[in-house]
């Protein structure tokens, strides 16, 4: 049993045989919902309602109310398993890829599909609206053809293509603020890429020189553009500029969007990258077991450390939006947390019989998401009420916070305190005992504290 006496490190020295502090069992996960269904490859949380979106192998994508547990809506259109699913984050927008090679955008509120884009060859394994959606109207796609894709779905076109994987590309994603992207590719390598000219170009700022074909470039193409573009309006037999530069873009990409960095390290493919959100960090998921972070700066990136203890490939991770964690899950039917400052593994959940396949954090609330074989979790890492207990006497509490026990006393005023509830009063320091004790972080926080009524 993970319930133990708490050892003390006393202040005056003081006898509290009286108070018993239980901490977090860190095999328990703290489930708020679960759900039975297909295997579940992509997982979004509503911004601001109760809601996840869970998109299906079995092609279905369904609407839950974790706060309910009921499915509000699904959406069955894809023909095929739906990898990936985002919400957008002020409008009633959902966009969703599968492996029928189609990237549809529907309309929750009016429980349609509002359109298709097509253009990937193969399967399309995430989408993603850009953070700044009200600005940039863009999706960001990843496909097993080896490109990303980034489109603009105001106008339901194609920005642009991003070539230089040469293996499947599992995963994409924006940064959260600046104008970068990040891939994780079964070549082993991860890529940064910048989409500063991109921005530019569509916000009609100057952005260095043009990134159109060059006349070489245009006369190898003249054929192909002559068929796709067709004549010009003054039928003297020259190409259509947008078609020629439509048909570069499919070919060879584009200029606007350029690779930054390339990460290599990883010894098998890389199934996950992401960004965290307010470090210059990266971290990796991959099929050699491993979980990699990496720095950068503004001319290079580089490894900074290697996470180990997954037993199989390791599908997805991502950064804890509030606090310094990584949280991984994988193959092996395990979710690791990792302390990110000291390197080391913080907690352990594991599934019987069910591989998991896909992670999912909240973007304010403490909550996060696993997809697995037969269904989805959502869960909390810990509680965010402290652990707490009355006293012998009326209006005193006990409580927890961080390394110290305090007492509340609501007969004493605060200092010069108007209107004041009670003054907070340092008991003493508290350290954990055993394993359980190498981090601060996520487990080692107290989880329940009672009082002995019979031993004063």
């Amino acid at each position: 049993s993970l319930e133990r006496l708490v050892g003390i490190e006393s202040r005056p020295k003081r006898k509290l045989g009286c108070l018993v502090v239980q901490h977090n069992d860190t095999r328990t996960m703290l489930t708020k919902f679960e759900s039975k269904s297909a295997r579940v490859k992509g997982l979004a949380f509503h911004p601001v309602r109760p809601w996840i979106c869970a998109s299906l192998h079995n092609g279905v994508i369904q609407l839950w109310d974790y706060r309910v547990g009921t499915v509000i809506d699904r959406f069955e259109e894809h023909d095929g398993p739906v990898r990936g699913v985002d919400f957008h984050l002020t409008e009633p927008l959902l966009v969703s890829g599968g492996d029928d090679y189609k990237i549809k955008v529907w309309d929750y509120k009016l429980r349609r599909c509002l359109f298709t884009l097509l253009g990937h060859l193969d399967y399309i394994r995430t989408v993603q609206f850009h953070p700044n959606a009200q600005q940039f109207p863009w999706i960001l796609s990843a496909s097993d053809d080896q490109t990303l894709r980034l489109w603009d779905f105001a106008k339901r076109t194609c920005l642009s293509v991003l070539t230089g994987h040469n293996h499947y590309v599992m995963c994409a994603a924006f940064h959260p603020t600046d104008d970068l992207i990040v891939s994780a590719s079964l070549d082993q390598t991860v890529r940064v890429w910048d989409t500063t000219g991109l921005r530019k170009k569509q916000m009609g700022e100057p952005s260095g020189p043009s990134s159109g074909p060059s006349q070489a470039e245009a006369m190898a193409l003249g054929g192909a553009l002559q068929v796709s573009g067709g004549m010009g309006p003054e039928g003297d037999g020259r190409p259509k500029q947008a078609g020629g530069l439509n048909v570069q873009a499919e070919l060879f990409g584009t200029n606007d969007v350029v690779v930054k960095y390339v990460l290599e390290g990883h010894d098998r493919g890389v199934n996950w990258a992401c960004f965290h959100p307010t470090l210059p960090l990266l971290a990796s998921a991959a099929d050699d077991r491993q979980v990699k972070l990496w720095r950068m700066s503004e001319t290079k990136a580089w490894e900074v450390d290697t996470l180990r203890g997954h037993a199989n490939n390791v599908s997805s991770c991502l950064f804890h939006p509030k606090h310094e964690l990584v949280v991984s899950n994988s193959e092996d039917r395990s979710i690791r947390v990792w302390d990110v400052n000291k390197r080391v593994g913080v907690q352990t959940f594991r599934r019987e019989g069910d591989r998991f396949w896909i992670l999912a954090a909240h973007k304010s609330q403490n909550l996060l998401a696993a997809g697995h074989d037969s269904g989805m979790i959502v869960f909390k890492l810990e509680r965010e009420r402290p652990a707490s207990c009355y006293g012998p006497t009326p209006g005193m509490m006990y409580y927890v916070r961080g390394r110290e026990l305090f007492l509340h006393d609501t007969s004493r005023s605060g200092a010069g305190a108007a209107g004041s509830t009670g003054v907070d009063v340092p008991i003493t320091s508290l350290r954990r005992m055993g394993t359980q004790a190498q981090t601060d972080g996520i487990g080692s926080a107290p989880r329940f504290l009672s009082y002995n009524h019979h031993n004063p």
